[in-house]
């Protein structure tokens, strides 16, 4: 019988693979970023409030933590947009290989949001990551906008585990979901209000681009979010920042496959991607020793 430790990590990588067709989806959406996430966002609150509804679970808590879990949707939203936005400016190579310094950037964050000290090999661990980080950008320059931004993503990525951990030990992953994908759909909807860009064109979607914001905000999202944060439960923020830095070679291998020519980089990308992600997997397995002893 495997524990709920085993389980949960299984259902993990299952998560972070669909995590991997997410950058996919994202490719072939033709929405720019930000309409692309706010349909995401407000299409899961619906998926997830059906399932609320269905499972009859209640979802009141009190003001002060629902506060937390908008600020929480907000860094969530703006992770996706940045992510979006770096395939749009580059590929999905390219964004999937920067994000994986995640877990670099979530050992640098725990420490700080926990109150631990930092111990020297994530250090030099970080040295590695940055000199992975600088192959990539040599041999991939005319993308600096797009790796600007996946390294953004990365770090909000790795603020948004660590502070969610905290958050799944006390409430239900569906309704911790439910308020953080909510507050990232109202805080995006108070800047499109402003900027003017709530228009008849906003509303305006292809058949092929509504498909695919379906299948997005559905198993890329309301599942995979409710998920991944019902997992946290059981898992440490550095092991699930550990293990979604298997999304970029979920990918990327999907991306060559699905787009070809188009996803081909130079022999030095991968050289850079491979010293960050074996980096990261090193970095892992030691800290996760260093905890067991």
């Amino acid at each position: 019988m495997l524990s709920d430790n085993t389980k949960s990590y299984l259902h993990l990588h299952l998560i972070v693979f669909i995590w991997g067709f997410t950058a996919i989806l994202g490719a072939l959406i033709t929405l720019e970023a930000m309409p692309l996430v706010w349909f995401r966002m407000l299409f899961a609150v619906f998926f997830i409030l059906i399932y609320i509804k269905w499972k009859k679970i209640p979802i009141k808590v009190p003001k002060k933590v629902i506060l937390k879990f908008l600020v929480a949707g907000l860094i969530i939203a703006l992770h996706w947009f940045t992510f979006f936005r770096a395939i749009k400016v580059s590929n999905v190579s390219i964004t999937l290989a920067c994000l994986s310094t995640g877990a670099f950037f979530t050992s640098i964050i725990e420490p700080i949001f926990f109150k631990k000290k930092m111990v020297w090999y994530e250090i030099f661990f970080g040295l590695i990551v940055v000199f992975g980080l600088t192959i990539i950008f040599n041999v991939a320059g005319k993308y600096v906008e797009g790796i600007a931004l996946a390294l953004t993503s990365a770090f909000l990525s790795a603020s948004f585990a660590v502070i969610n951990s905290k958050c799944v030990q006390q409430y239900d992953a569906t309704v911790i979901s439910f308020y953080e994908l909510s507050g990232g759909v109202l805080f995006f909807s108070v800047f499109l209000l402003f900027v003017g860009s709530f228009n008849a064109d906003f509303f305006k979607l292809s058949l092929e681009d509504f498909i695919y914001l379906m299948i997005l905000s559905s198993v890329c999202t309301a599942y995979a979010f409710i998920a991944s944060t019902a997992v946290m439960k059981f898992l440490s923020p550095y092991t699930v920042m550990l293990t979604i830095n298997l999304e970029p070679i979920y990918g990327i291998i999907l991306a060559v496959l699905w787009f070809k020519d188009k996803e081909q980089m130079s022999p030095e990308f991968y050289i850079g991607a491979v010293i960050i992600l074996i980096t990261v997997i090193i970095n892992g397995i030691i800290k996760s020793r260093a905890k067991a002893t």
